[in-house]
């Protein structure tokens, strides 16, 4: 497997939005949810609907990946684009959310794998890219802004600090002072 690295930039981040909402609101969401939960591309794969949506129909803030594991955040950014993707495509609760557009069945590995490498070679990134990529962008830029290591390091499953370090291409120099205000 081919060793593939963060996107560091913040403006490429955001040429790569860009460019997938012109394009395909359905690669758009599987770039923004990617580097805003820090999914493994097959867990993203198999999302449908009804996982990312409340009983009312609006978008969560807590997605369940399974029972056994803690609940993930969605941030602001990725109910935005869950909004924008109902608004503009009439898809059943039971769909999956990236579906290939030859059946209901979700889109492969490889067809994410082209949609980030193509995305990325249009914003001019051409560092080693993949679809562990968007996982690894979310992990540096989570560190970069003050998240634990440790949470970090549970959300990948890594044994180790230095392994989630090396994995997401960061020092410990580039984490930013935590901001620990308990104001008794």
């Amino acid at each position: 497997m081919e060793f593939v690295d963060a996107i560091r930039d913040v403006k490429k981040i955001e040429q790569i939005k860009a460019k997938l909402k012109e394009r395909s609101i359905r690669d758009y969401l599987l770039f923004v949810i990617g580097i805003n939960t820090g999914l493994r591309i097959s867990q993203m794969l198999k999302l449908k609907l009804n996982d990312v949506l409340t009983s009312e129909g609006e978008p969560a803030k807590v997605l369940y990946i399974s029972p056994d594991e803690r609940g993930i955040y969605l941030n602001r950014n990725v109910r935005n684009a869950l909004s924008y993707f109902l608004e503009k495509k009439e898809i059943d609760r039971e769909d999956y959310l990236f579906t290939s557009t030859k059946k209901g069945d979700p889109i492969t590995r490889q067809h994410a794998y082209r949609i980030v490498k193509q995305a990325a070679a249009e914003a001019g990134i051409h560092e080693h890219i993949g679809t562990h990529t968007l996982r690894k962008t979310f992990g540096y830029h989570a560190f970069r802004k003050g998240v634990s290591l440790a949470l970090l390091q549970e959300r990948f499953h890594h044994a180790t600090p230095s392994e989630t370090l090396r994995y997401i291409g960061a020092k410990k120099e580039d984490a930013a002072i935590p901001l620990i205000d308990v104001n008794l």
